[in-house]
């Protein structure tokens, strides 16, 4: 099944334009390559990057500030780069420096905490995106805006709750994921909600979903397409990129990546199926420069050349290496953004402990019940025992803890901030810990595999809420002893490991660097980075493939060199196996 090729001059009609969808599905390259379009076809245009590990300026080959400034070689383009991180740290300094002096460090610091999360990045994200959208001088200027990185549905909800703006924020610690983005804005509602109307008429904007052909990345682009209508903003295009045209029939994993492509666009959700749906090709050259975008938008998928064939690498470590490192530890991490392949990598280690005569307990948050189709109902060995966590129901039961906490002390207004807020990804994290905890704790006498692990901020946060409750006699929502005693084990190295797992592409390692950042400020330091998913670590045939394979080379450098401590490295399998069996090859 194929789609209509992505032509903006014959597709876009709005001056907004917002580009969404999970890490690492090509938004900033999509964004980029639809900018040098409109500019080439006349149209006057600004690209605008929110994102706060934006590699535009690598993508255009151009150094960028928060200042917009000429594409020199794109006639009718201009680019900033406005940084999020910059806007949010002068956020928790407003919110912040009344109290300095007035509270106890303690509380200082938990408030600090409560502000440095994904919801404080993101409103100051939408905070300098508002700026321009209602900024006369530059709307005047520009027939076409477009902005790599949209935002989301919950940040829209939160705006036009109208306790949101009220002083309720500056004083409330009942618990909630991530407390107080909006603290500072006040003064900013009249601007933010002319943003919000805009964003929700047709005639002004286009949201477009970005996502590749694979599970996870359209589940992320469904729900960003439900949660956006569901607030106003209906006009959405869907683009599913790096679509493969054509196979090499005698390459197993040319085939197999074809046919599975294919399988996911015939399952696309219902809700999708509704957007106008675009394509754009699997392509063997990366992504940077002007004259490779033109390309991508006229669907050449081009070839590697003899010079720039590939010999596979094999001088990194193996799955098998990192299993023989890890298996004295207690507690073993996969961490990683969705869609890299964690449960797959726990449930590898997972059976290798296994067959190596230890007894180990795998617990996941895999919403797709992975492990089941891995295992069927039972592991087929006594010294390994399964569970899985429903993140839906120990979130429910969380938020329900809290709103009993606290309701008591807040008006109808602030409930509905406080529910609001608990539906952030800190809430997910915070609640799914909690179960891991408990799970932790009950083994005895085995190793503890968890897949899906919660980031450096959110395990602050939990820090913050202990020393925080000892200080003031009110809660910041209880934490379990379970939760209590499992902190500190993970910050020891002689007990824990913790495995960051990655792709080699630009996207997937920018975040995993800044989970491992997030880590270190909570005292955790990951032991190994495993790059999953390798082309460079395979002998594809296919040369689409194998030009991808040489795009990877930059990234494992990185990844190897300036980034890990151990790095290993696994080869993209063709699934011929399946079930246990499929498993296993990734540690023989």
């Amino acid at each position: 099944m194929m789609f209509q090729p992505f032509e903006p001059e014959n597709s876009i009609f709005t001056p907004y334009l917002f580009f969404t969808g999970k890490g690492g599905v090509g938004k900033t390259s999509t964004a980029c390559a639809t900018a040098i379009s409109l500019a080439d076809s006349g149209k006057k245009v600004l690209l605008v990057s929110t994102d706060p590990a934006s590699n535009l300026q690598d993508v255009l080959e151009i150094e960028l500030g928060n200042t917009p400034i000429e594409v020199a070689s794109v006639e009718n383009l201009f680019a900033c780069n406005l940084d999020p991180e910059v806007a949010a740290s002068t956020y928790r300094d407003k919110v912040i420096g009344p109290y300095r002096g007035l509270l106890p460090d303690s509380v200082v610091a938990t408030m600090e905490e409560q502000l440095s999360g994904a919801c404080t990045v993101e409103i100051a994200a939408f905070d300098e995106f508002a700026s321009l959208l209602t900024d006369s001088s530059i709307l005047e200027k520009y027939e076409h805006i477009i902005f790599d990185t949209a935002p989301t549905g919950h940040t829209l909800r939160l705006l036009q709750l109208p306790s949101a703006w009220s002083g309720f924020l500056a004083d409330s610690t009942h618990g909630a994921s991530c407390l107080g983005p909006l603290s500072g804005l006040a003064d900013k509602k009249e601007m933010y909600n002319k943003t919000v109307e805009a964003l929700s008429d047709q005639d002004k904007t286009t949201l477009i979903l970005v996502s590749r052909p694979d599970e996870s990345s359209l589940i992320e682009a469904n729900r960003a397409s439900i949660e956006l209508k569901a607030i106003g903003i209906q006009n959405q295009y869907l683009i599913i990129n790096g679509l493969m045209k054509t196979f090499v029939p005698e390459d197993k994993l040319s085939v197999s990546l074809y046919k599975k492509q294919q399988r996911m666009i015939k399952q696309l959700p219902e809700n999708l199926k509704q957007n106008i749906t675009y394509s754009l090709p699997y392509v063997s050259y990366s992504l940077t420069g002007v004259e490779s975008l033109r390309y991508f938008l006229k669907q050449y998928t081009l070839v590697t050349t003899e010079s720039q064939q590939h010999v596979r690498e094999s001088s990194l470590s193996s799955l098998h290496d990192v299993m023989k490192n890890v298996a004295g530890k207690r507690v073993i991490f996969t961490m990683g953004k969705g869609g890299v392949g964690k449960t797959t990598i726990a449930s590898a280690i997972a059976v290798g402990l296994v067959e190596n005569g230890q007894k180990v307990h795998l617990t996941t948050t895999d919403p797709a019940a992975h492990l089941g189709h891995i295992f069927g109902e039972n592991s087929g060995n006594e010294r390994l025992t399964i569970s899985r966590i429903d993140p839906e129901k120990v979130v429910e039961s969380y938020k329900r803890d809290v709103l009993l906490k606290a309701s008591k002390g807040l008006d109808e207004a602030g409930l509905a901030y406080l529910e609001e807020d608990l539906n952030t990804p800190c809430t997910e994290e915070i609640a799914v810990f909690r179960a891991f905890a408990e799970i932790v704790e009950s083994s005895e006498d085995e190793i503890v595999v968890i897949d899906t692990a919660p980031t450096g901020h959110t395990l602050l946060l939990l820090d913050a809420a202990q020393s925080y409750h000892k200080e003031l006699a009110r809660s910041t929502g209880e934490v379990p002893e379970s939760v209590q005693k499992l902190l500190p084990r993970l910050r020891n190295p002689d007990e824990t490991s913790v495995l960051i797992i990655t792709l080699a592409e630009a996207t997937p390692v920018m975040e995993a660097s800044r989970l491992q950042a997030d880590l270190r400020r909570a005292h955790i330091s990951p032991d190994w980075w495993i790059i999953n998913q390798s082309l460079r670590a395979t002998e594809t045939t296919d040369p689409i493939l194998q030009g991808r394979a040489v795009a990877e080379e930059p990234w494992i450098t990185k990844v190897r060199h300036e980034l890990s401590n151990q790095c290993a490295i696994v080869p993209l399998s063709n699934e011929a196996k399946s079930g246990m069996e499929y498993v296993k090859s990734f540690i023989d």
